[in-house]
């Protein structure tokens, strides 16, 4: 077993099955990949330019994370990519997460015009652009403000393989191969299978969360820079076709939630129904509708609860009330 270290120099930002490898690894070794922020550093850039406000305690760390612009067209900044010695199409390639470590600092945002669930849905009722900024430093939990505070769960958000196919493709949307999934129960201790197509499987990883709600609804979660370390593996012939993960969790652990649902016969539409009314909800305690907005996407899980009482699906949301400290 080797230990190999992989720095914020080693970036890609699309998946091309002909990139040249980073690094060369072995089953059994164990890699550890420094990742810049889902922006490429771009919001710290804004920060230092005084575009973007910033605690004044946080301006200065902020500001050390200016990275220089990625050159190009830019997807994730993702680190890699590996080669794992021996692996080829047909195996599952085997990541068991060892560390996820975080930043000093991080960012949730939100755009009228951006990618989140209600950010097109919410334009006309005045939906403003709006970064929220979180002091990580503390290790187990951030703040959002007086009498707020999140547990933090770090994973990464971007894990993934080289598709078969050549040419380069776009890192936002997920597929078989792994990539943008944004599964927050991805954290230390678990282990991740992922289909091989390439031979070398070429590995790479970016976009780590300091904590997430499942579905990422603003369209971020607590984005930051990191380090993960992970044990590479293989599965020989499996045949896998589709991620498969073993964690040690299934999600937040409050002690009481705040449920809100949504029906309709379109998914879409039945979970912004039921985001909807969890934003009025927590805008109850005094939160502008941006802030529950990027507050809900950093803590509050969405779930299917039910797809069989046609004609409606029903979506339910789920806010911790555990995160309100003076509750």
């Amino acid at each position: 077993m080797t230990d190999h270290v992989l720095d914020a120099s080693h970036i890609h930002t699309s998946w091309n099955r002909d990139l040249a490898p980073a690094l060369r690894a072995q089953p059994g070794d164990r890699v550890t990949f420094d990742t810049l922020d889902a922006s490429g550093g771009a919001v710290a850039r804004r920060v230092a330019s005084g575009e973007l406000d910033a605690p004044e305690g946080l301006r200065a760390l902020i500001e050390q994370d200016a990275y220089p612009a990625l050159a190009g067209p830019r997807g994730h900044p993702l680190t890699g990519p590996v080669f794992v010695e021996g692996v080829m199409p047909g195996d599952a390639l085997v990541i068991e997460i060892l560390e996820v470590r975080a930043a000093a600092w991080g960012w949730t945002g939100c755009r009228p015009d951006g990618i989140g669930l209600l950010d097109a849905a919410l334009g006309e009722e005045g939906l403003q652009p709006y970064t929220h900024f979180w002091d990580l430093r503390e290790g187990t939990h951030a703040s959002f403000g007086p009498g707020v505070r999140l547990p933090l769960s770090p994973f990464p958000g971007v894990v993934g393989v080289a598709l078969a196919e050549p040419g380069d493709h776009a890192t936002a949307p997920p597929r078989h191969v792994g990539g943008n999934m944004d599964i927050r129960q991805l954290v230390a201790g678990s282990t991740l299978y992922l289909p091989v197509e390439v031979e070398g499987a070429l590995l790479s990883v970016g976009d780590l969360h300091a904590a997430q709600g499942d579905g990422e609804l603003s369209g971020t979660g607590i984005e930051m820079a990191g380090q993960l370390t992970v044990c590479l593996g293989v599965e020989r012939g499996t045949g896998l076709t589709t991620p498969e993960f073993i964690t040690p969790t299934s999600g937040g652990a409050s002690g009481r939630w705040h449920g809100t649902s949504g029906h309709d016969p379109d998914l879409m539409t039945a979970a912004r129904i039921a985001l909807r009314a969890m934003l009025r909800r927590i805008q109850t305690r005094g939160f502008t509708l941006e802030e529950a907005y990027v507050l809900a996407s950093a803590c509050v899980d969405l779930k299917i609860s039910q797809v069989v009482d046609a004609p409606n699906y029903t979506v339910s949301a789920f806010l911790p009330l555990d995160i309100f400290v003076d509750n």
